[in-house]
């Protein structure tokens, strides 16, 4: 009896102690459970466009358009520029009572420039609305360009700005679209009239910020006019080639 008593007790103890002592067992069940979990969490989360860490490590969240943005390094991934470190965005979605001109150092991501533009006087009155590529327009044209080089004309310091876009805005040298200052850009002007002045497609600079602006830009630099217009995306060869992105963080 003392024997079957014995033996029955060791049958208890041995249960109990499979039950109660297999630390090793138990840890590594919890770290596969874990990283079952961490894996599962990585892949509901919604990817990040690289266009969307670009646009964060520049510090523009509400500061620029972030449809503009990324219309705009569509064409800085595609097209060829001589001096890739600068990129500029007119955003002729705001009205000209808005600072809607960003200058980016792409290089060491900085926003360098944000200022008044003027758009050309056929293309709205407070805001651009109507566009065009033909001589004698005197509208803005939206799309590409590449940044020539300057010179002294009858608007003082300006630079040439060379349209890359068949059809949309090609014959901005021939219809001498550039860069300078203007009077008519100022809140002064914003303050007697409630919109800027405009001109005759060019876009137009506060005067004190022409110069180190058109020094910045200069020479081969990409410049991108926006204005959230389908026509456009829907005609321009770039965004023809475009492949989606990921998509964008909420």
């Amino acid at each position: 009896m003392k024997k079957l008593l014995l033996v029955v007790t060791t049958l208890v103890f041995a249960v109990f102690a499979g039950l109660s002592f297999h630390p090793s067992y138990i840890s590594e069940t919890e770290t596969k459970t874990d990283n079952i979990e961490k894996i599962d969490a990585e892949n509901r989360a919604p990817k990040v466009s690289e266009t969307q860490l670009i646009y964060d490590s520049l510090n523009l969240d509400s500061v620029l358009n972030y449809d503009a943005f990324e219309q705009a390094m569509i064409g800085y991934r595609s097209i060829p520029a001589k001096n890739k470190d600068i990129l500029t965005v007119i955003d002729f979605s705001l009205p000209s009572t808005e600072k809607r001109m960003y200058v980016l150092d792409m290089k060491n991501k900085k926003l360098l420039f944000h200022t008044l533009v003027s758009h050309g006087r056929n293309s709205g009155e407070k805001f651009a609305t109507e566009f065009s590529n033909k001589h004698g327009s005197y509208q803005s044209s939206l799309g590409f360009y590449i940044t020539d080089a300057t010179y002294q004309g009858g608007n003082g310091y300006s630079l040439r700005l060379e349209g890359l876009e068949p059809g949309i805005n090609d014959q901005a040298k021939a219809r001498a679209i550039v860069i300078h200052g203007a009077d008519y850009c100022s809140e002064d002007v914003i303050r007697a009239t409630g919109r800027l002045g405009r001109s005759y497609g060019c876009p137009a600079l506060p005067r004190a910020l022409n110069k180190p602006i058109i020094n910045t830009i200069k020479e081969g630099s990409l410049l991108f006019i926006y204005a959230g217009d389908d026509a456009y995306t829907a005609d321009s060869d770039v965004f023809k080639k475009y492949q989606t992105e990921p998509t964008r963080r909420s």
